[in-house]
């Protein structure tokens, strides 16, 4: 089983790594948005909150979003191995739909776990910095947890899907409003009720909140209320993600 999972989850880091406009074009929109909002809405933010640095709120919440849009993708490679052929000589192989399931999960929460790790590494340059090396173990324990929610998200999404193009778009409607409801670039306080109550409801919320509270030091929700709101979410997500998977036809 773990020689399967170890062979997916290889086959998929290649793909990432031989495709190196993927890998600069992806790193493109975190930049933007930790430049424009950094120094664009940071003196408005220090000034409405009486001090504080906005780089130090951003931050965690670009990486969360760099990791989002990575490992929710990573559910195009179902598609493409399924108009090419490859995906039904994997069904046919001897081995489980659990262990394909989870070989292609942990492959795109890897790439996107480098994916935040690369974006974490640049905002070095902008004066980010963790305070304590246990900051920085708990939050790539968010980090992996973001990942592999999104990622099995992605799969289970693309189980069900033939058409590539269908599937870019119900996951850009899916995403945007899952990131910009999050809190990852504004403070969650003080929103109306129901804007609030929507983002309670966002799973990206407690990855965001959580990350934020590890490696920055700002929490609304709690750190470990976080971790297991997420932990909880990223079990169940690809639970359903295996059944449904199990059920594609060969």
């Amino acid at each position: 089983m773990i020689e399967v999972i170890y062979i997916l989850c290889l086959r998929q880091l290649k793909h990432y790594w031989r495709s190196k406009a993927r890998l600069i074009g992806s790193l493109g929109q975190p930049l933007l948005f930790l430049v424009a909002f950094g120094y664009g809405i940071g003196p408005m933010y220090t000034t409405a909150r009486g001090g504080g640095n906005y780089i130090d709120f951003l931050v965690p919440g670009i990486v969360a979003m760099s990791i989002l849009f990575t490992a929710v993708f990573s559910g195009l490679e179902v598609i493409w191995d399924r108009q090419f052929g490859f995906l039904k000589e994997t069904l046919v192989a001897p081995i489980s739909r659990t262990e394909i399931m989870i070989g292609k999960t942990l492959g795109g929460a890897v790439i996107a776990m480098i994916q935040g790790l690369i974006v974490l590494s640049l905002s070095y340059v902008l004066g980010f910095r963790i305070p304590s090396l246990s900051s920085l173990g708990l939050g790539l324990i968010f980090m992996f947890l973001i990942a592999i929610f999104f990622s099995g998200l992605g799969l289970t999404i693309a189980s069900k899907m033939k058409d590539l193009h269908g599937f870019q778009l119900i996951i850009n409607f899916l995403i945007m409003p899952i990131f910009f409801l999050s809190g990852a670039l504004f403070p969650l306080e003080n929103l109306p009720p129901a804007i609030y109550f929507i983002s309670r409801l966002d799973p990206l919320t407690y990855g965001v909140d959580g990350l934020r509270g590890a490696i920055a030091g700002m929490s609304t929700f709690g750190v470990y209320n976080d971790l297991a709101v997420i932990g909880a979410l990223s079990v169940l997500v690809c639970a359903i993600g295996t059944v449904l998977f199990s059920e594609i036809e060969a």
